[in-house]
């Protein structure tokens, strides 16, 4: 494939240079000339450290960790109150349970948040995707446009020739009639 076919591609399709068009614009025009598919299915290669944190992240926002997480709270609560009232191993305020909670906080709002940023990555990508498989259905939708333009430009040729003939024969046919 020849950089001055990719030239004139972008010039018919996107209406400007090869060299003004977008990296993805650029990808577009170089699958609509290989005619090569643009879809794809998504894969998932994510690391043991990135499936811990999408996991992590899925349960820590879910409501059966938020319910999990009262009933711990209430049964802590509970155990050093009223059932260890002589000798509660965390007695009122708790300070050992402010201590788990704090570093649960600390542990898991790093964890969530690189799943979040992992999220962000794969959304601009499936945007990145999704903006290439419109584009390059547009291109061809545009050129299915201009083969039916050009289709009908033949069609309306021949018939415009097949109506000359006809004329030119029924002027041959009346001559013919005023000549006998």
């Amino acid at each position: 494939m020849s950089n001055h076919e990719l030239t004139g591609l972008a010039l018919r399709r996107l209406g400007k240079a090869w060299e003004h068009a977008s990296t993805a614009e650029r990808a577009v025009l170089t699958q609509l000339h290989r005619r090569e598919h643009t879809s794809r299915a998504p894969g998932d290669e994510r690391s043991f450290g990135e499936r811990v944190a999408d996991d992590v992240a899925r349960f820590g926002g879910s409501w059966i960790f938020i319910g999990a997480f009262v009933g711990f709270l209430a049964l802590w609560v509970i155990t050093n109150i009223w059932l260890l009232r002589a000798r509660p191993f965390d007695p009122y305020p708790f300070i050992f349970l402010n201590l788990l909670l704090s570093m649960l906080a600390a542990l898991q709002a790093p964890v969530i948040m690189m799943s979040q940023n992992r999220q962000a990555a794969r959304d601009r990508a499936a945007a990145e995707h999704d903006y290439q498989v419109n584009l390059k259905a547009e291109l061809e939708i545009m050129a299915l446009h201009d083969k039916f333009d050009q289709l009908r430009a033949e069609q309306i040729e021949r018939i415009l020739a097949a109506q000359a003939e006809q004329i030119a024969l029924l002027q041959a046919l009346v001559e013919a009639r005023r000549g006998s």
